[in-house]
């Protein structure tokens, strides 16, 4: 049987730098590449070397679009969890939903465009 992991989610966002510069400070990520879309807009794609989020913008990105409809988070592990909660409040969002659990801690929180982001450690 083949194996896999995620390569990328594809996000609409309103302004996919703010969007990067919260992805950078959170996770060390960096901007992998940056153009027009096959459709009607514009792409960033900030990641690692084999995985991204590709945040997609464009004159589309208003009302229900742009609230994360119908994804419901994306999902994120971290080594130090009291350092990405601190890039997170840097970048004037709120955490919350905090929670130790077997066998991690999490806590989650909405951007700007209300997608919800789920942070974890295993440490």
């Amino acid at each position: 049987m083949a194996k896999g992991r995620l390569e990328h989610a594809n996000i609409s966002v309103t302004d996919p730098e703010r969007s990067a510069a919260l992805l950078k400070d959170l996770l060390g990520w960096e901007e992998r590449w940056r153009g027009p879309s096959q459709k009607y807009g514009r792409s960033v794609h900030i990641g690692g070397e084999h995985d991204y989020i590709a945040l997609y913008t464009g004159d589309h990105v208003r009302g229900e679009f742009a609230k994360g409809h119908p994804l419901n988070h994306i999902a994120f592990t971290v080594d130090d969890l009291d350092a990405a909660e601190k890039a997170v409040t840097a970048h004037g969002l709120t955490p919350f939903g905090h929670d130790d659990y077997d066998p991690g801690r999490r806590f989650y929180f909405f951007d700007w465009d209300g997608i919800e982001f789920e942070v974890v450690s295993y440490e």
